[in-house]
């Protein structure tokens, strides 16, 4: 139970640390989070437009419009610009509390692939670092590409090495660390 925990803390570390360096230190996800200098008068024109928090596509059709209505609100809009956006009425962060969220939810996935390692007869390094490098690729088509298909991000090649590498080097650490005899 110990080297469990253990290589649960310690992955799901190398999962948190990757993704701060990914975001703060390389900075790969600006592609999706710029700054403009006309932000003050584009949030004037969000809290003048936008009633409620939400996500908006812009320009979208009503709901429950027929097939013919559907097809030329399609082809008037074809071809100009677009946006999606993530409205909120209230800016409240709280870095600490995402941070710890987010190391707690990373422990625990690792605390799930050490159950499946677990799970494998004689798990081996190449064994270990295959099945969370798969994990890695599952979790990338799942979400940040099957977005992608639909609503184009900007970070997407960045979630691919977030993923890849956090993966990686976790897969690395379990597959040294769990295979080890107790001493």
């Amino acid at each position: 139970m110990k080297k469990t925990i253990n290589g649960a803390i310690v992955g799901g570390l190398i999962i948190f640390f990757w993704q701060a360096a990914s975001h703060v230190a390389f900075n790969l996800h600006e592609p999706s989070q710029m700054y403009t200098a006309n932000q003050d008068s584009v949030m004037i024109s969000l809290n003048k437009h936008l009633k409620k928090e939400g996500g908006y596509i812009l320009p979208r059709m009503e709901n429950e419009q027929n097939m013919a209505q559907a097809e030329e609100f399609a082809k008037k809009v074809t071809g100009k610009p677009w946006a999606r956006v993530q409205y909120y009425t209230n800016y409240q962060i709280s870095m600490q509390d995402n941070m710890i969220r987010g190391l707690i939810v990373d422990i625990f996935l690792v605390l799930l692939v050490v159950y499946l390692i677990k799970q494998l007869k004689t798990p081996k390094m190449r064994d270990i670092l295959g099945l969370c490098l798969i994990i890695a690729v599952i979790v990338f088509t799942n979400s940040p590409y099957t977005q992608h298909i639909w609503y184009p991000v900007f970070d997407l090649r960045a979630e691919l090495i977030d993923l890849i590498i956090s993966w990686g080097l976790c897969g690395l650490w379990l597959g040294w660390y769990l295979p080890r005899k107790a001493e």
